[in-house]
């Protein structure tokens, strides 16, 4: 038993010397590290460009082969961030950059301190290569095209819209090739599925943009559908008819004198709707010989009231001689 205690504490004791070793190792070697990224390096690395503010109506054809070679003097800190994602620099096309026939040509004179800019001042730029970038460009058409909504919507027991859905904003621009911008008449949405609405509609949806041709580019990808929504109620009043085209000399008896009409319309109008919103009349001249009945129409209604309809469709009516 005394051996077993002893063998115990003595590897327990090896336990705790190897630990305390590794643990001086990593110590060492983080020290290391850190004063190897504190020294100061000058390192060539490889910048893809990032093209900015290209005008509308130029489409800069893409070039894997566009890069800029940037010799840079700094920190191994500095350094670091550069190897673990592909660093990329902008190149803006309203400034710095010269236009030829065919060519935006960027050059290192021009552009040196534009680039400058965008490195941290305890990183100097020492040099970059090549001298001259050339973009290949092409003339764009700009076209604005309406936006067509694609929808299924099914609306609660006694609501409905109270207008057309909106979607803004109701067009966009498209840009790029004529021969290609020109066969673009509107850009359809997503489908929005909403089932059973009783609340306004305020939702974002994308446009069908991924079928269309890779050098076309568009000045949004999605739009918002917007709708006002309400609880609806069936109204009902009593309006005159009126003939109208009666000639002179003749006189006539009609029956009734009055019709009902019934409409659909939102609960916030109900109360903004009279009869003086109606006016029901007969055509006198649409009467042929034969005929004992005057047809009733509507000529006008308020644009609040929907599915507006006559309690009946003919005036009894006697001519008085």
């Amino acid at each position: 038993m005394f051996r077993s205690i002893k063998s115990k504490i003595l590897v327990s004791i090896k336990n705790k010397k190897i630990n305390v070793f590794l643990l001086f190792l990593v110590l060492s070697f983080i020290v290391l590290l850190f004063i190897k990224l504190s020294a100061t390096y000058t390192n060539t690395i490889v910048f893809k460009i990032n093209k900015i503010n290209i005008p509308e109506r130029f489409l800069v054809l893409n070039d894997s082969s566009h890069t800029l070679k940037v010799t840079l003097k700094t920190n191994g800190f500095n350094l670091l961030k550069y190897y673990f994602k592909k660093p990329k620099i902008n190149i803006d096309f309203t400034d710095n950059i010269e236009t030829s026939k065919d060519f935006y040509i960027w050059n290192k004179h021009q552009g040196f301190s534009d680039l400058n800019n965008q490195f941290p001042k305890d990183i100097e730029v020492v040099s970059i290569t090549p001298d001259t970038l050339k973009f290949r460009y092409d003339i764009n058409a700009v076209k604005k095209v309406p936006i067509k909504l694609n929808s299924k919507l099914s609306f609660k027991m006694g609501f409905d819209l109270l207008d057309s859905i909106k979607v803004y904003p109701d067009s966009i621009k498209v840009i790029g090739p004529e021969v290609l911008v020109s066969e673009i008449s509107f850009i359809e949405t997503d489908t929005l599925f909403l089932e059973d609405i009783k609340m306004n509609v305020d939702k974002p949806i994308s446009l069908q943009l991924t079928n269309n041709n890779k050098n076309l580019s568009f000045s949004t990808n999605s739009v918002r559908v917007n709708a006002e929504v309400d609880k609806f109620t069936e109204g009902h009043l009593n309006i005159p008819v009126t003939i109208i085209n009666i000639p002179e000399g003749i006189r006539i008896k009609y029956f009734p004198k009055k019709l009902y009409v019934t409409y659909y319309t939102s609960l916030s109008n109900y109360n903004k709707i009279n009869a003086d919103d109606f006016t029901i009349t007969c055509d006198y001249n649409n009467i042929d010989n034969s005929s004992e009945f005057l047809t009733p129409q509507i000529v006008k209604q308020p644009t609040i009231a929907r599915n507006v309809k006559l309690s009946q469709k003919q005036i009894e009516f006697i001519i008085i001689e």
